[in-house]
């Protein structure tokens, strides 16, 4: 028998896979893992699908599509005002998830100190440790009953940087929490940056999903910021394809060429039609121009919907993620409820004590559960239904 030592040993299925695999054996709604229930504009299908039939369909170039890449840049540009160069600091990449993953395994060394800010997306952390790292983790404020919204502390994660900090990762609009970047923390970042020598990556796959008239805000909108930033997103989460798996990041020339170095091994390139057929659809659509209002009108639906419930709604700035305060329903670890409610309401859930180095305890667990509202309106509103009754 070959003795096996992991890599990955405190690692498991994810949350999102127990949760989903959960409302896939009791027939739940699924609230839990984040990914729409409708198709995508059909513009954009029939994009794709002239592409595949009028090609190419063979490998792209390792950096992605020439023309995608130029459509990343004027995008950023419009939206951000930094200008990267399509040839140099553009990336296109299978998913987000592989372009955080590849840089972090590009840019972190051994012994290196990597900030994450909890609640964290559950990916930062073990990828990481394949790199070798070590993950500080920096709690946000949570909640309280004056200030029902998560907040940054930035003098914690000031205090946190050491000469070993070699990365600081940053993921807003945020996920779980909903929260968005306001001046006053590009100004603290700024602060902090200007004092110490690390890199900044910014996940910013819910970029286009903000509400309530507002902006989102990118480090890379300060060009002092941008010299030493990641940005990465996700084409599969603006335009409700999740499975297609097309992200990217941007990056100057040298950092971009040390994750180049990664992704070329890890996947080389990626889908040569969809990366084409999405250039094509930039070129021909506002599409991303109502993205915001499109999920502000599903927020504000179910957030409605909840007001009659037990679960107290609290404010999302933006993603397509709400958090609900569980107060009401009593006391217990986050998952626990979570649990309860596929079972007994038959609407699956995300506890947000997931987002946390260790989800049961205590400074993990403050009564709250994340609910995806990319749904159809029906979708939503029989869960709603199911939810007011518990």
């Amino acid at each position: 028998m070959i003795k096996l030592k992991s890599k990955l040993p405190l690692v498991g299925d994810t949350i999102f896979s127990e949760m989903s695999t959960l409302a896939h054996h009791l027939n739940a709604i699924n609230l839990g893992q984040g990914f729409p229930d409708y198709q995508p504009d059909s513009d954009l299908l029939n994009a794709v699908c002239q592409a595949i039939q009028q090609g190419p369909n063979q490998y792209a170039p390792m950096t992605g599509v020439p023309a995608l890449r130029q459509a990343i840049r004027d995008k950023v540009i419009a939206h951000q005002g930094h200008p990267y160069d399509a040839d140099t600091d553009i990336t296109v990449t299978s998913g987000a998830t592989e372009a955080l993953t590849s840089s972090i395994l590009a840019l972190v060394h051994a012994g290196d100190e990597v900030i994450l800010i909890d609640p964290s997306y559950d990916l930062y952390a073990p990828v990481v440790t394949l790199a070798g790292g070590t993950s500080v983790r920096v709690a946000m404020n949570p909640p309280t009953q004056d200030k029902p919204r998560f907040s940054l502390d930035w003098n914690a994660i000031a205090h946190a940087v050491t000469s070993r900090t070699r990365l600081l990762i940053l993921n807003f609009p945020h996920n779980p929490s909903g929260l968005t970047l306001r001046e006053e923390d590009l100004d603290a970042l700024e602060q902090i940056a200007a004092r110490h020598d690390f890199l900044i990556m910014s996940d910013e796959a819910y970029e286009h999903i903000v509400f309530d008239g507002n902006s989102h805000l990118s480090p890379t909108s300060r060009p002092a910021l941008a010299a030493r930033c990641i940005l990465v997103s996700s084409f599969a989460k603006t335009f409700h394809a999740t499975a297609w798996k097309i992200g990217y990041c941007c990056a100057p020339g040298p950092i971009s060429q040390e994750i180049r170095k990664v992704h070329q091994f890890a996947v080389y390139s990626v889908n040569t039609p969809i990366q084409a057929g999405i250039a094509a659809y930039l070129k021909q659509t506002q599409a991303i121009q109502g993205l915001s209002a499109f999920y502000q009108r599903k927020r504000d639906r179910l957030v409605q919907g909840l007001n009659a419930s037990r679960l107290r709604p609290l404010h999302s700035e933006g993603t397509f993620f709400l958090l609900v305060d569980t107060s009401a329903l009593g006391e217990g670890l986050e998952k626990e409820l979570a649990i309860r409610l596929a079972q007994e309401a038959g609407v699956a859930t995300i506890p947000v004590s997931a987002f946390y180095e260790d989800p049961a305890s205590p400074r993990a667990n403050h009564q709250l559960l994340r609910l995806c509202f990319a749904k159809q309106d029906a979708t939503l509103d029989t869960a709603i239904e199911r939810l007011v009754n518990v």
